[in-house]
């Protein structure tokens, strides 16, 4: 396969693989907005904005844009993320011209119609309402706010039920003019098309679309502080919470980036992972165990979990701040660390098998200003790790107090 990057005139920069295995292509129009990007007072403004995008433009309702799509069998949709937003789509090489159209007609000219404006609103506010019901989402919600504080990255992406319910189509279209422009726009395709008939196609679409002469408006996020402090929401429930949660390195800081993500596929993912053997097979405490550390542009966070029975929140927590605490004291053995190197580097390669895949972790790493060259020096990075590495590494994320996050009949959790 071959990749390009282009910057065109008015600021798009354009990203192509070719990729003629199937003859489909696939794209993701990236733009650096997103809920890093949303002031607390319009906090879920992005999410709204992706389910409003597609349903309708200037020129076409929602229901002709719907049959445009369907009577191709192609794929559209909007999705609004941490630290980026994206259209994506997906269709066969020789109807790619008719959807890129209407693609780029819906990236410039949404038209918002309010009862569509409503109705998501009204579905949003559901979501959020039934979240707060579940208790996992309970323990991070309160985790994420403990942690982040007043930084965005504190506030779930569908927003917050004070914020939602006040937003109104004036505020899309605002937001819209702000951040929809051509200076901020990442264009990443992938299939069977050539570098040259790509960008003739994106210029063709886009390339009247000038840049506005006012800068991006700065971005004034909120530093973030480590201030650990246990967090619980007593809950008649049949399942107890368990969250420890710490701050850790954004993407920017590759080589501890890294590491992590090794010791978070060792900690947490899947059947054969330390937690899962550790806690729920042998030890028989968890319904439910695993570790995530998402790629963030800002601190990110590291965060092991246990559903488990009420009577076994306290041996839980301990066993979890065990688990973590033993990184940062016993160096890995050589065939731990190379069963989690295989693992996540073969996780890595079937996350890019598909057209849609590959344009999407193209088009994002160059969103998050990491570069095209980090899909193969992430690859090297993980290879190239030792157990005396990951030691240290962990040593200097896990060895202080974690956050906490509990979530349970009261009994147990306050004890």
């Amino acid at each position: 396969m071959s990749t390009q990057r282009t910057i065109l005139d008015n600021g798009i920069t354009v990203i192509t693989v070719e990729n003629p295995t199937a003859d489909i292509i696939a794209g993701r129009l990236f733009l650096k907005a997103g809920g890093r990007w949303e002031s607390r007072e319009k906090a879920g403004i992005s999410h709204l904005l992706s389910n409003v995008l597609t349903k309708g433009t200037n020129r076409l309702s929602s229901i002709e844009i719907a049959e445009k799509i369907e009577s191709v069998g192609a794929v559209l949709g909007a999705d609004a993320s941490t630290d980026y937003f994206a259209i994506g789509f997906k269709t066969v090489t020789i109807d790619f011209r008719e959807i890129f159209q209407l693609v780029g007609e819906i990236a410039r000219s949404p038209r918002f119609p309010t009862e569509e404006v409503e109705l998501e609103q009204h579905l949003t506010l559901q979501n959020i309402r039934s979240q707060q019901e579940r208790p996992f989402n309970v323990g991070f919600k309160q985790l994420r706010e403990a942690m982040y504080g007043e930084h965005p990255y504190g506030i779930s992406i569908l927003g917050m039920l004070e914020t939602v319910s006040q937003l109104n189509r004036k505020d899309l279209q605002e937001y819209h003019q702000t951040y929809f422009r051509p200076d901020n726009l990442i264009i990443s395709l992938s299939g069977r098309i050539q570098h040259e008939e790509a960008i003739a196609t994106v210029t063709e679409i886009f390339g009247d679309w000038h840049r506005p002469d006012a800068p991006l408006p700065e971005l004034a996020v909120p530093a973030v502080t480590s201030q650990p402090t246990p967090q619980k929401t007593p809950r008649d429930s049949q399942q107890a919470i368990v969250m420890l949660g710490y701050l850790s390195p954004s993407v920017r800081k590759e080589t501890d980036y890294t590491v992590l993500k090794l010791l978070n596929t060792y900690l947490g993912n899947g059947l054969s992972s330390r937690l899962f053997v550790e806690l729920r097979e042998k030890r028989g405490l968890a319904y439910d165990v695993s570790a995530f550390y998402p790629t963030r542009l800002d601190t990110s966070q590291f965060v092991v979990y246990m559903g488990t029975a009420p009577e076994n929140t306290a041996i839980a927590l301990e066993g979890l701040h065990q688990e973590v605490t033993r990184l940062c004291a016993t160096s890995l053995a050589p065939e731990e660390l190379q069963a989690a190197k295989n693992k996540l580097l073969g996780q890595y390669a079937l996350g890019k098998q598909t057209n849609s895949e590959i344009a999407q972790i193209l088009g994002w790493y160059e969103t998050i200003e990491v570069g095209l060259d980090f899909d193969s020096q992430f690859q090297e990075a993980i290879a190239a790790i030792t157990p005396e590495q990951a030691k240290e590494t962990a040593r200097r994320y896990f060895s202080g107090d974690p956050y906490i996050s509990l979530v349970g009949p009261d009994n147990f959790i306050n004890t």
